[in-house]
């Protein structure tokens, strides 16, 4: 706003980390939809999404800010935390920015650390308070209650079969939080209504599942869901996923879940 442009970030899918060590693969704290819908909150006017490949790897320090940030972006100011590190082998380092931003009459605001208190708040903080997890610690580090966004798809329809339908969020990576069942809070992206509800999130061992899912079951909501975009906090732990021997004993568990969920957030 000060240099009277638009204000753009800069973000790299996949993450640089996942690029480099894909196993175990790196927990993410949100998908790339969760982060363009919460730039577009805090007023971004662009988000740039660069490919992390081999090529992005291997450029040269200089190449990545010359090239990217002030030829193909014209920059005239780059924000950065004070470890912000780029290039091949990570030999990028603030001052090389701000030298090189000087040459080109461009500012350089360098962001130091946001601490709580004694901790850094940083994303292997956050993760770590995912993992155990401590929902309260993570809000406190992320400046908001933990949340993830997707749109709802269509999935087996298993939930309803059990007497418990549920609203599904696809996830492309392995999630930061631990797997299980959750009280949650759920809404419309597009609306301000919450709903309460509980959601398993993981791969469903019971029926062989693989692949990371988020499943809701809104109380007292029986509104059609798929194709919306859909927000859901995660607001108590409940337990671990677990493996059951028969879709009975899984339902059964379902809904004493749903009983504890609703204590717990009434």
């Amino acid at each position: 706003l000060r240099a009277g442009v638009p204000a753009a970030v800069m973000i790299f899918e996949p993450m640089p980390r996942e690029f480099f060590r894909r196993d175990p693969p790196v927990p993410r704290i949100s998908e790339l939809r969760d982060k363009l819908r919460r730039f577009e909150r805090a007023g971004m006017d662009r988000v740039v999404v660069l490919r992390f490949d081999q090529r992005l790897a291997q450029m040269a320090a200089a190449d990545f800010v010359e090239s990217l940030l002030f030829d193909a972006l014209d920059a005239r100011t780059v924000v950065v935390g004070s470890d912000f590190r780029y290039g091949a082998q990570r030999a990028g380092d603030v001052g090389l920015l701000a030298t090189l931003g000087a040459a080109r009459g461009v500012a350089v605001d360098v962001v130091a650390p946001v601490q709580l208190g004694d901790e850094r708040c940083s994303s292997t903080a956050i993760r770590e308070a995912l993992a155990q997890p401590d929902l309260a610690r993570a809000a406190l580090l992320l400046g908001r209650p933990y949340t993830v966004i997707g749109r709802v798809r269509h999935g087996l329809k298993l939930g309803r079969k059990l007497g418990m339908p549920t609203t599904n969020l696809m996830l492309h990576h392995r999630p930061a939080a631990r797997l299980g069942v959750y009280a949650v809070r759920v809404r419309d992206t597009a609306q301000s209504r919450w709903w309460n509800g509980v959601a398993s999130l993981g791969v469903r061992p019971t029926i062989g599942g693989t692949a990371p899912l988020l499943e809701s079951h809104l109380f007292d909501n029986d509104e059609n869901w798929y194709g919306r975009e859909q927000e859901v906090e995660l607001c108590h732990y409940l337990r671990g996923e677990q493996k059951f021997d028969s879709l009975d004993a899984l339902a059964a568990q379902m809904q004493r879940d749903a009983d504890q969920a609703r204590a717990l957030l009434a």
